[in-house]
């Protein structure tokens, strides 16, 4: 059974820093995309970055230059680090892989339980 992971989070001071940790566990046949997704009440979940398995990433425009996203291809796992951080980037933060399982090219979505981040004074 594919599980997401997810370790990081809690509670910083604007400016401060984080780093968020995501592993992949289980039986898959390859990883294509991975990424973090941010959780708000109110909101729909939103996209903070993602990356390739060839390593191409992508960024919210609220987030380039503060935060980078990293992969392990081999550990099967996925960092966000988040610097400079703001009140606004507070919200559940929730990783998602798109995993091809047996090998067939269908991707499927995995989506982990998602880590609180909460930026305030």
């Amino acid at each position: 059974q594919v599980q997401l992971v997810e370790s990081g989070g809690g509670l910083v001071q604007p400016g401060g820093s984080l780093r968020l940790s995501c592993e992949v566990s289980g039986n898959v046949h390859a990883i294509h995309a991975m990424n973090w997704y941010r959780q708000t009440p109110g909101h729909q979940r939103d996209l903070v970055a993602g990356i390739h398995s060839g390593g191409m990433t992508t960024y919210a425009d609220s987030v380039k230059g503060r935060f980078s996203i990293s992969r392990d291809n081999v550990k099967r796992t996925v960092a966000l680090q988040m610097n400079s951080l703001k009140p606004g980037d507070t919200g559940v933060y929730v990783c998602n892989a798109e995993i091809d399982v047996d090998g067939l090219s269908t991707l499927y979505q995995y989506w982990g339980q998602g880590t609180q981040v909460t930026v305030s004074p």
